[in-house]
């Protein structure tokens, strides 16, 4: 007799737990943060603030931006938006509107009034930006019940963050020492904003003077601290070590100071608790921009004392939001990215001084040569309509008048620029795919390119070249890695500590964020998901 044996095969009836997501991202941009940073301070750094992301979290360790020109407002664009200067229309913190040949800044509107303050510096709003971000997508996927706040000294740096759905965005006018904002998001500022402006904070930072965290003689990682390649702050006699801040408008001053930063994690920290962030019963998101660290690069270098300081002094204000949302929501229940919205490049005469190629381009005199060159050739007759971003914008009307070819100028343009030191080549940017340039960088200035906002032609330096009508310093703007190259760090809700080596895109966060949340992508979207 057989044996029949059955077995029966089922699915175990399990309840099937739906993903939580994190009560509250926050975002974290650091502004002129160079890649580097993170790695040449690491030992300095405390375990709870950088070395905590970098441990913890994941570490994007080639994160570039993918366009030029690298500067704030386009950068802050593209970090929220998941796209580039080509689709979201940021092409610079100012560019000509090629319409009207009128002179535009990246988030000012007449049509709107400061609130906060009897200044002008609160008429602003995301009015520029062509597309969403990602804090508009995670509002839309909540039917807007979630709360999103975006904080940032300087106002480029909070509203294009916010996206054009921000609860509030914040910034700071050395007017009054106030945070402030703008009729678009608010007609008062909440009764906690007034209070936390009446406390006298700017002032109280500005009389400590500012001197070294750690005793000045460990900081051997930077160059020596009296340089005359660096900056004064207004009316100090040095550049070095301790700086008084009683010079000049305190009040401005304080940008250039690691108080800045101070006030930005106060302001932010208070702002969770007031408006009761990821208590909401939905993911709430704080937009948060650390400004101090870019006045001070341009101010000092990457090679200075100050520098240093203030990312020594930045990591103790990680360490503090950390901290605060460990205890206010627990580990696993936030999320955090750190990334920064360009780099910068060292100080020219700073690296002449050690043999190494670099200078500042004349730009006035280029441009001078070059319009003398074209009258030359075509007679008395504007054929240069302004010059932003390294980008030449021409008066189309009159080549169209005289029946002026662009390709006729370009080359006038391309033989007077080539007698000017530090020039590389001239890009004639509705054709940048065809000039004579790694392909790397003709990506780069065609994702950098807008018809409706950018110029006719780039003049391209060579590396570690750049203009400037200032004999101290630094800027960035460039194509070049070392503007390019800057932190991206995950950290918090479900991320697990890895290292990626590949190359990353700005681009790739908000798609990545997007991916996480289970929400669509902002609506200009080019990223991939990080995996």
């Amino acid at each position: 007799m057989k044996k029949i044996v059955i077995i029966f095969l089922g699915l175990l009836s399990l309840p099937v737990l739906a993903q939580k997501k994190p009560a509250l991202v926050v975002g974290i941009v650091v502004d002129q943060m160079r890649y580097e940073y993170l790695n040449k301070f690491y030992d300095r750094y405390s375990d709870k603030g950088f070395k905590r992301l970098m441990i913890e979290g994941i570490n994007c360790k080639d994160n570039h931006y993918n366009y030029a020109p690298t500067v704030t407002a386009a950068g802050h664009a593209s970090v929220y938006t998941g796209t580039v200067p080509a689709v979201h229309g940021i092409v610079g913190n100012e560019w000509i509107e090629v319409s009207n040949g009128k002179k535009m800044y990246c988030t000012e509107d007449s049509t709107v009034q400061t609130v906060g303050s009897k200044s002008k510096a609160g008429m602003m709003s995301p009015k520029n930006l062509w597309t969403s971000t990602i804090t508009d997508q995670l509002k839309m996927a909540q039917n807007y019940k979630s709360k999103s706040i975006s904080i940032a000294l300087k106002d480029r740096g909070s509203i294009l963050p916010g996206g054009h759905t921000a609860d509030a965005a914040y910034w700071y006018d050395s007017a009054d020492g106030y945070w402030i904002s703008s009729s678009f998001y608010m007609k008062e500022l909440p009764t906690w904003v007034q209070k936390f402006n009446g406390e006298g904070r700017p002032q109280k930072y500005m009389n400590q003077g500012w001197n070294t965290l750690y005793p000045i003689s460990t900081y051997t990682r930077s160059a020596e601290d009296d340089s005359p390649y660096e900056s004064k702050l207004p009316k100090e006699k040095s550049s070095a070590f301790p700086h008084d801040l009683k010079g000049g408008n305190a009040l401005e001053v304080i940008r250039t100071t690691p108080y800045g930063n101070n006030l930005t994690k106060e302001f932010a920290l208070k702002s969770i608790e007031e408006e009761k962030l990821g208590k909401n019963g939905t993911t709430d998101f704080l937009a948060i921009s650390f400004s101090s660290t870019d006045h001070v690069g341009h101010s000092f270098g990457p090679q200075s004392i100050e520098i240093e300081d203030v990312y020594l002094r930045l990591d103790q204000d990680i360490a503090d939001i950390l901290s605060y949302l460990d205890a206010k929501f627990g580990k696993n229940h936030y999320l955090v990215f750190l990334t920064a919205d360009h780099a910068v490049a060292e100080i020219p005469s700073y690296i002449q001084s050690k043999r190494l190629p670099g200078g500042v381009f004349d730009t006035g005199k280029a441009l001078s040569e070059a319009k003398t060159a074209l009258m030359k050739e075509f007679g008395d007759v504007e054929i240069i309509a302004g010059n932003e971003n390294y980008q030449i914008y021409l008066n189309q009307a009159n080549l169209d008048r005289l029946q002026i070819s662009k390709e006729a100028v370009g080359k006038v343009l391309e033989k007077s620029f080539k007698k000017q030191p530090g020039f590389a080549e001239l890009v004639n940017m509705r054709e940048a795919a065809s000039s004579p340039i790694p392909s790397l960088y003709r990506e780069m200035i065609t994702n950098g390119y807008n018809q409706h906002r950018s110029g006719d032609f780039m003049y391209l330096l060579k590396p570690q070249w750049f203009s400037s009508s200032y004999k101290t310093g630094t800027t960035h703007s460039s194509l070049y890695a070392y503007d390019t190259h800057v932190p991206l760090l995950f950290f918090g809700w479900n991320v697990k500590p890895k290292e990626i080596n590949q190359r990353t895109n700005i681009s790739d966060i908000s798609s990545t964020l997007a991916n996480w949340l289970k929400i669509n992508e902002p609506s200009g979207s080019i990223g991939k998901v990080i995996q």
